[in-house]
């Protein structure tokens, strides 16, 4: 009997017929286990997720990496250009004013005709100016008989005084007569071209054929008029020219530094050919000529003024009308290109995304210029062998792993 034996005379190891039947030490080894086991599954769940108690699958489901188009960018050689906005003006804008007054008595077009030079515009009242006219011929033809006698007097007087007839006196007379005759008849002729100026420009006719706006005075109307504008003069219309129109465009200074050094390499000749798109166009398909760039930059601004002549045979283009401009700033060069939308804004940056031999999407910054035939110019970040993904891009991210299938760029035709 081990009941009454000291607890010192058990051996390590040895458990009594007290511990093994004891039922409240089989209580606590049975809640250690079931504890241990809880904080196993509690772990289980938090590290390995939900799976963890999941029945374990027979092979992992494998993921495909997504498809995307890819292709070299195109090669091409492209002339470097800038691209501006200008506004058309007329080659020749007049304000038709009256160089005489009068009453109006007609108007001989109907608002916005394109007239023809020469056309009557305008009709001022010429009975004042037609009677001034008669009255400076009367007076030549007084002066004209007044110079005839001075003339026959004179020529008698003086071959008086030859013949012993006549004094020296009576002869210088008779010739200073004549000259003063001669000089009525000079004054009278003068008359007469002012007379018949100020007839003439009682018809108002067109200075160039062109476009006439709308009349600023009804007939029965009367108007002032002046010949030099010393006085206040009555405006009547205003006519433009339309069979060529200017477009004017400012270019900064950095740009036209490059334009001139490149004139300067070509012996001030580069190409003055411009190409141009009105408001409504999305392709330059009109042709100028740059025939005048500004002798100095607008301090203000920082730019400089220049202008190119348009030819408007069709009559399409219109004076105040705004356009973009190509300028040509320097000769063709090589130079890549790749489709629009395979350019992503990278804050104030660009980059085009790229796959590389393993297949493993690469983002590149790029430098970008304008669009050549609906693509985009590259002018550094790119080689010609790189893979340009031109399809797929909202499903490719940097360092992802794809699929690239080759694609043929395609181009738009001007």
């Amino acid at each position: 009997m081990t009941d009454n034996l000291p607890s010192s005379a058990i051996k390590p190891g040895q458990q009594t017929v007290n511990d093994a039947n004891n039922p409240i030490k089989k209580r606590s080894a049975t809640t250690w286990t079931v504890s241990l086991i809880a904080i196993a599954v509690v772990t289980g769940v938090v590290f390995l997720g939900p799976q963890f108690l999941a029945e374990p699958t027979e092979a992992a489901v494998a993921v495909t990496p997504p498809t995307v188009a890819v292709s070299a960018p195109v090669q091409r050689d492209i002339n470097k250009r800038l691209t501006l906005l200008g506004q058309f003006s007329a080659a020749q804008q007049v304000e038709l004013r009256a160089q005489v007054g009068g009453t109006l008595t007609k108007i001989a077009f109907k608002d916005g005709d394109v007239v023809q030079k020469g056309d009557l515009l305008f009709q001022i009242d010429p009975t004042p100016y037609q009677n001034h006219f008669i009255k400076t011929n009367a007076a030549l033809a007084i002066a004209r008989t007044r110079l005839e006698l001075a003339t026959i007097e004179a020529a008698r007087a003086t071959a008086l005084k030859k013949n012993g007839g006549g004094t020296a006196q009576n002869a210088d007379q008779k010739v200073a007569e004549q000259r003063a005759a001669q000089a009525a008849v000079d004054a009278a002729k003068a008359d007469i071209g002012d007379a018949q100026f100020d007839l003439d420009r009682t018809r108002i006719t067109a200075p160039f054929t062109g476009r006439i706006g709308t009349h600023q005075v009804s007939e029965g109307n009367l108007i002032a008029g002046s010949r030099a504008a010393t006085s206040p003069t009555t405006l009547l219309a205003t006519i433009v020219s339309t069979d060529s129109l200017y477009l004017n465009f400012d270019m900064s200074e950095s740009d036209y530094l490059i334009f001139q050094r490149e004139r300067q390499k070509r012996n001030n000749t580069l190409e003055a050919r411009v190409k141009i798109a009105l408001a409504d166009e999305k392709e330059f398909n009109h042709v100028g000529t740059l025939d005048f760039i500004d002798n100095a930059l607008d301090s203000s601004s920082g730019t400089i003024h220049a202008r190119a002549t348009v030819s408007n045979a069709d009559g399409l283009l219109t004076p105040g009308g705004f356009a973009r401009v190509l300028v040509p700033i320097a000769p063709a060069s090589p130079a890549l290109l790749v489709p629009d939308a395979s350019v992503l804004p990278d804050q104030s940056e660009h980059v085009v995304l790229t796959v590389g031999k393993d297949n493993i999407v690469t983002p590149k910054q790029v430098e970008i210029g304008d669009l050549r035939d609906g693509l985009r110019v590259i002018h550094s970040g790119l080689e010609p062998s790189d893979r340009i993904i031109v399809s797929g891009i909202p499903i490719a991210r940097a360092g992802a792993t794809v699929t690239p299938q080759d694609q043929k760029i395609q181009t738009a035709t001007n």
